[in-house]
């Protein structure tokens, strides 16, 4: 089983990021599962969301507290390292938002053996939707880093969600990311 966590903030589309890859998931014949947890956030509060994927069927109900991968959509969330790192598994994934990520993240990221990730999502979004939508090319990034789902079955739940122009803007940002993407 693959478990992710998602880190962004609200507004920013982290549930919807997280649907998308449950619904690629599960158009490849794989059983996934998304959910959300907040409470009384609002627009702009921080927001976590999670997604499991497994080739056989999920019998677990509950949030996932030792993640294979962290998304962090937003990159202000990265000042918070504790919070992003916390309960990553030793030698999991870590994909951010960042043009460069910082000195003190990557320190920490190699304390836990973890392989880090980075799209300057912001610039892909600003280029694209010309405002800062980062959720679907840092889904992008999440399926390059770690082949979790096909491209093309990502490709295909952005058309099933959004269809049309909309769509297409999300699907040209999900393979700049896709082909952008950097190990650190």
């Amino acid at each position: 089983m693959i478990e992710i966590r998602w880190h962004g903030r609200g507004g920013q589309g982290v549930v919807t990021a997280s649907y998308l890859l449950a619904r690629a998931a599960i158009a490849e014949g794989k059983h996934a599962q998304h959910f959300p947890e907040f409470g009384p956030e609002r627009r702009g509060a921080p927001v976590v969301a999670y997604t499991r994927i497994d080739d056989e069927p999920i019998e677990i109900h509950c949030g996932i507290y030792t993640p294979d991968i962290v998304v962090v959509i937003d990159p202000t969330l990265l000042v918070n390292v504790e919070a992003i790192l916390g309960g990553l598994k030793e030698g999991g994934k870590v994909v951010v938002n960042s043009s460069s990520p910082r000195a003190e993240f990557m320190e920490r990221a190699r304390e836990k053996r973890a392989k880090v990730f980075y799209v300057d999502a912001y610039r892909i979004a600003m280029d694209v939707f010309k405002r800062a939508l980062y959720n679907t090319p840092m889904l992008g990034a999440l399926v390059k880093a770690s082949g979790v789902v096909n491209l093309n079955s990502v490709v295909e739940a952005v058309k099933e969600r959004f269809g049309g122009e909309l769509a297409d803007r999300n699907i040209e940002a999900i393979r700049k990311a896709y082909e952008g993407v950097r190990e650190a």
